[in-house]
């Protein structure tokens, strides 16, 4: 009669761990995402006159003040972060092949940060009056602004 040996576990190896602290974000992330999306659908389309208020002006308004500009510029990282996390779980997971999953690892990250970048200055720089006309129903609100 023969004992039944356990192999000893493999050791954790010490210092960062860039899959736990992935796996946390994506729990955190997701629940402030939650808030931000209902909040931002709720806003647009509940309060005031609802979706029929919803136009370039409506936008450019929203722009105009800091707290909407972070408000979606934070769900706009969070979600591009959250989302590029996601894509590289699964490209881990299946790509079998260390070249083509470091490949497109590294395709999700330049992604993921030229969006970024890229919609934090639309965010940011933003300006309404950029090639309004005298037709436009923005055009007495771009001449008390001086533009």
């Amino acid at each position: 009669m023969t004992a039944q040996t356990v192999s000893a576990p493999v050791r954790r190896r010490r210092g960062f761990n860039l899959e736990k602290w992935g796996w946390l974000f994506m729990r955190a992330s997701g629940v402030v995402l939650v808030v931000l999306i209902f909040g931002h659908l709720f806003i647009n389309l509940m309060v005031g006159e609802g979706i029929h208020a919803l136009d370039f002006a409506f936008i450019a308004g929203k722009f105009a003040t800091p707290f909407w500009q972070w408000w979606d510029v934070i769900m706009l990282w969070l979600a591009l972060i959250h989302g590029a996390n996601g894509m590289r779980t699964i490209v881990n997971d299946y790509v079998t092949n260390n070249t083509a999953r470091k490949a497109l690892t590294w395709a999700l990250g330049l992604a993921a940060a030229l969006l970024i970048i890229l919609g934090t200055l639309v965010v940011f720089t933003f300006d309404p009056c950029l090639g309004v006309t005298e037709s436009s129903t923005l055009w007495e609100q771009c001449q008390t602004l001086g533009k």
